[in-house]
């Protein structure tokens, strides 16, 4: 069990990092005091004085606060200790290789991966049918060419260049013929990880 003291400056250490939230928050948004606190039902001053310690957080006003600041409680709260670097590992499907970036699938309704397509792949994320789902999808092109089959328009996308369109149009993504093989950066919505990537 860890010592007093040590509990003690965990707690003032969060304490910090909550009031830092707030008001990163709020700045990030444009927000004045007196935008903030009226969002929050509570005085410019006692938003002042929570944003720089001179008055303690209480839950009941964190509440308000996340809900106007549009985050979550949890989020509010959070530590910072989590690991900031992760360490994909590749999944193979034929002519397909995938590298899940984001820390879990699906945070904050979407999911960051980059996908290999062999020159020569015929399965994965080039079916013979384009795929429909529900929701939007975006990639950038980091190396190759990419023909992005999009309803009864085929498109090139080249590197460096981004894409977005919505999913409910019938659609195929693939390296173009001719330009080896392709490598881009995804952000799928739920319905598309379902669709794109292994489980």
């Amino acid at each position: 069990m860890r010592p007093w003291h040590t509990l003690l400056r965990m707690e003032q250490d969060l304490d910090v990092l909550i009031r830092r939230r707030i008001r990163g928050l709020r700045l990030a948004r444009g927000w004045s005091l007196d935008s903030l606190a009226a969002r929050c039902f509570m005085s410019p001053s006692t938003l002042s004085r929570i944003e720089t310690g001179g008055r303690r957080i209480a839950l009941d006003q964190l509440v308000p606060i996340a809900r106007a600041l549009d985050t979550s409680l949890d989020d509010l709260v959070a530590t910072d200790e989590e690991d900031v670097v992760i360490r994909p590992e590749p999944e193979h499907r034929e002519g397909v290789t995938s590298w899940l970036l984001s820390r879990e699938r699906a945070v904050a309704g979407v999911t960051v991966a980059k996908m290999r397509i062999s020159a020569t792949a015929t399965g994965g994320d080039t079916p013979d049918e384009p795929q429909v789902h529900p929701g939007r999808e975006w990639f950038t092109v980091l190396s190759g060419r990419a023909q992005l089959h999009l309803g009864g328009r085929t498109i090139v996308v080249e590197p460096g260049q981004a894409a977005e369109f919505s999913t409910m149009v019938p659609h195929r993504i693939g390296p173009l013929p001719g330009s080896g093989d392709l490598e881009v950066l995804s952000i799928f919505e739920r319905e598309g990880v379902r669709a794109h990537l292994p489980d």
